[in-house]
C-alpha cells in the first residue's frame, strides 16, 4: 500500500509533490462541498467539521481535502453576510484539524463575481463567471496568501472552472463579453507571490478545467517561486489521459481537483484511479456531502461516512491502495 509521506507539509519538486523529507506526496482525497454557498447564509461550513467527521473521512484513508471558498464572503464585500474575522477564524481552525489529522489543505476560489454583484446571491447574480474577476480575485488571493503563508501544508487552487476563454485570456486576462475583466492566472500567481508566500499553486486548464494537454504546458503562467502545478477535473472521461493528463504530468504535478461520476456507479474511477496511481498523478473526488448520487456526484449517505454506491468505488480504492493518513503537527 502506498502511505502517507511523513512531515506534513508540501512543495513541488520538478514533476513531483514532495513533503519536508523529499519523499513523494500523492494526494487523495475528497472536496467538502457547500463552503462557497454557506458563507452567504452567515456560516463558515453546511456540513460537520468536528473531530468525528475528519476520523470518518480518515478511515477512507483521505489525505487531502479541498475547501472551496467565495471570494465575497473571504473579503467581505458586496453584502456578503459574514462576520470577517470569525469566518477567517472558522477557515484557519479547519485547516489546523486537518493538518492534526495527517490531512493536506487545498484552498480553491470556487465563487466570484465582478463589481458589486454578490457571488449567486446577490442582485444582478448571473450564474458562474468565465474566469476569475480583475475587481477581486487578485485581492482575494493577496489577503488569503498573506493569512496562509506560514502554513506549509496546504495548496492554492486558484481558479475553480474557467470555461468559454482563450488560452491566451486563462493566462494573461481579457476583455469579457458580460463587461467585466478577468484576471488571467499570471496576475492570480503574481498576487501570491507578493505577499511572500511560497506555496504550490494550481492552475486550471480551459473548458471547465478539463482541458490541458501541450496547450496548457505553452500557455502557463511563469511562478518565481518554482511551484507551478496543474489542476484538471474528470467526471465520466475514459480514455484520453496520456495525452490530456500524462503530457502534464511529465513535466509538472497533476492534481484532479474534482473526479467523479452522476450515474450513481464507479466505473470511470475503477478506469482512471488506477491510471492515475501508475503515473503519480494525484486526485480528489467530489464530494464529501450525503444525497442523491443519481442527481449528483455525492459520496456518502451520512457524516458517519456510510458511502453511496458511487461512494463504495472510491473508499475502496482508496482503502486498498493507499494506508491511513497519521495524526501529525503542521510542518510550519
Amino acid at each position: 500500500m502506498i502511505g502517507t509521506a511523513p512531515g506534513l507539509s508540501i512543495a513541488v519538486e520538478g514533476n513531483r509533490l514532495v513533503d519536508g523529507s523529499g519523499s513523494t506526496v500523492l494526494l487523495h482525497g475528497v472536496n467538502l462541498s457547500g463552503t462557497m454557498w454557506s458563507c452567504l447564509y452567515g456560516k463558515a461550513f453546511v456540513s460537520p467539521t468536528d473531530d468525528a467527521a475528519l476520523a470518518s473521512m480518515a478511515a477512507w484513508h483521505v489525505n487531502a481535502v479541498r475547501i472551496p471558498m467565495n471570494e465575497d464572503c473571504w473579503l467581505g464585500i458586496n453584502g456578503a453576510p459574514t462576520d470577517v474575522d470569525a469566518y477567517h477564524a472558522a477557515i484557519k481552525k479547519f485547516v489546523d484539524r486537518l493538518h492534526a489529522f495527517g490531512m493536506y489543505a487545498i484552498l480553491d476560489l470556487h465563487w466570484n463575481a465582478p463589481g458589486t454583484t454578490l457571488s449567486h446571491l446577490g442582485s444582478g447574480y448571473e450564474d458562474f463567471f468565465e474566469m476569475a474577476d480583475a475587481d477581486h480575485s487578485p485581492a482575494f488571493w493577496e489577503s488569503l496568501a498573506s493569512y496562509f503563508k506560514d502554513d506549509h501544508a496546504l495548496l492554492f487552487d486558484l481558479y475553480n472552472e474557467p470555461f468559454e476563454i482563450s488560452w491566451t485570456c486563462l493566462r494573461d486576462g481579457c476583455a469579457m463579453p458580460r463587461g467585466y475583466q478577468a484576471a488571467g492566472m499570471q496576475q492570480l500567481v503574481n498576487a501570491v507571490r507578493r505577499t511572500g508566500a511560497t506555496q504550490p499553486v494550481l492552475v486550471a486548464g480551459l473548458n471547465w478545467a478539463s482541458l490541458a494537454g501541450e496547450e496548457w504546458l505553452r500557455q502557463r503562467p511563469q511562478d518565481p517561486a518554482g511551484q507551478l502545478a496543474a489542476s484538471i477535473h474528470a467526471y465520466g472521461v475514459f480514455g484520453g489521459y496520456s495525452r490530456n493528463i500524462g503530457v502534464v504530468a511529465h513535466q509538472v504535478p497533476v492534481v484532479l481537483t474534482e473526479v467523479g461520476e452522476k450515474d450513481c456507479t464507479h466505473e470511470m474511477l475503477d478506469h482512471l484511479l488506477p491510471w492515475a496511481d501508475a503515473n503519480g498523478v494525484s486526485y480528489l473526488a467530489w464530494a464529501w456531502y450525503t444525497g442523491d448520487c443519481y442527481r449528483g456526484p455525492a459520496l456518502i449517505k451520512d457524516y458517519s461516512g456510510t458511502p453511496t454506491p458511487y461512494g463504495v468505488g472510491y473508499r475502496d480504492h482508496l482503502v486498498n491502495t493507499f494506508s491511513a493518513p497519521s495524526p501529525a503537527v503542521n510542518g510550519l
